[in-house]
């Protein structure tokens, strides 16, 4: 299924931005990332719209302030029904996005969206006091129900336009450090049947120095890692992954301090993480033709033109590996 959506070099992003207006920050990723658009998620402009808040907001006995931090009291119930209202007030970014590439003369080909995944907000309510086996499995309920609320508002908005859906897993790094509140074979099943469940491309978003090898095992179409947070012992894990069919999301431009004006050492990075993964085993074609390029991690702490120059130079960057897929495959005769 992702070959038919995806193609080299196809530049996207992962989330957050720090727009504060819901339609400018639709009309620049659709301008900046036209063959991937990612729908937003604007922080900046609500709390509500925090990737934890967004998820759990109205939950019954759940209550999550502006930083983020969840408090749970006795009216929380782990098997009560899970609702989901994508509404003006925590999806702003989201509707907006697809109102814009709805409206929009041409619209685009494919799109990109995502959401809290089950890991983290698992994790964020055991920390909240919730026993961890009732924290995972409604973090895991809530998770495949909001995924398929969002499939539905793409399919209702732009039918036949591919989706990707990614789960973003910030909490993959307390598997990653062994302080992890949950098992973690039970961990990566967890995110597998949210991965199961989904009617289209299924991606998993793994921040910084996240447990990659966890997220390869749990099945997705394509995985996003940050470049310079790539470890190197997960080289074989990565190279089954992208032998088995399976797409990567290099987070080739770094967003942890001010963005660059230049491609070129960034390309450089990229080249020489690709030359030591195929030192290891990695298919120099494969690592090309299944690839794309994307910032390492969201956006909304920097300026909006900053953000906007992110987004482009992963642009940049996917029209190099585009070429260079393409210049690879007929140098192997493919």
């Amino acid at each position: 299924m992702p070959s038919a959506v995806l193609a080299a070099g196809i530049a996207t992003g992962v989330g957050s931005l720090p727009h504060r207006n819901a339609s400018q920050a639709a009309a620049s990723v659709l301008r900046c990332l036209p063959d991937l658009p990612a729908a937003p998620q604007l922080p900046a402009r609500s709390a509500y719209e925090q990737m934890i808040a967004q998820s759990l907001r109205g939950v019954a006995g759940v209550a999550v302030d502006g930083a983020g931090h969840v408090r749970v009291d006795g009216a929380f119930d782990a098997a009560a029904a899970y609702d989901v209202n994508l509404d003006a007030e925590g999806d702003a970014g989201l509707l907006a996005f697809v109102d814009v590439a709805a409206s929009a003369p041409r619209p685009p080909r494919r799109v990109k969206a995502q959401l809290t995944g089950p890991l983290t907000l698992g994790t964020a309510l055991a920390r909240a006091g919730v026993p961890p086996d009732a924290a995972f499995a409604f973090g895991a309920r809530a998770s495949r129900v909001r995924a398929r609320a969002i499939e539905a508002l793409f399919e209702a908005a732009l039918p036949g336009t591919p989706l990707v859906l990614f789960f973003d897993e910030p909490a993959l790094v307390l598997w990653r450090d062994e302080r992890a509140p949950l098992d973690r074979e039970l961990a990566t099943d967890i995110l597998s049947t949210a991965l199961a469940s989904l009617a289209c491309v299924g991606g998993v978003h793994v921040c910084g120095a996240g447990d990659l090898r966890m997220a390869l095992a749990a099945g997705p179409h394509v995985v996003h890692l940050d470049v310079d947070a790539l470890c190197f012992d997960d080289s074989i894990s990565l190279c089954r992954f992208i032998d088995g069919g399976g797409w990567v999301a290099w987070g080739a431009v770094p967003t942890h301090g001010p963005i660059g004006e230049h491609p070129a050492p960034l390309w450089k990075n990229l080249l020489d993480v690709w030359c030591e993964l195929t030192r290891r085993g990695c298919d120099a074609v494969r690592l090309r033709t299944q690839a794309l390029v994307a910032p390492a991690c969201g956006l909304a702490g920097h300026g909006v033109s900053q953000a906007e120059r992110a987004m482009l130079l992963a642009r940049e960057l996917g029209n190099r590996v585009h070429d260079q897929a393409a210049a690879t495959k007929l140098a192997v005769g493919a």
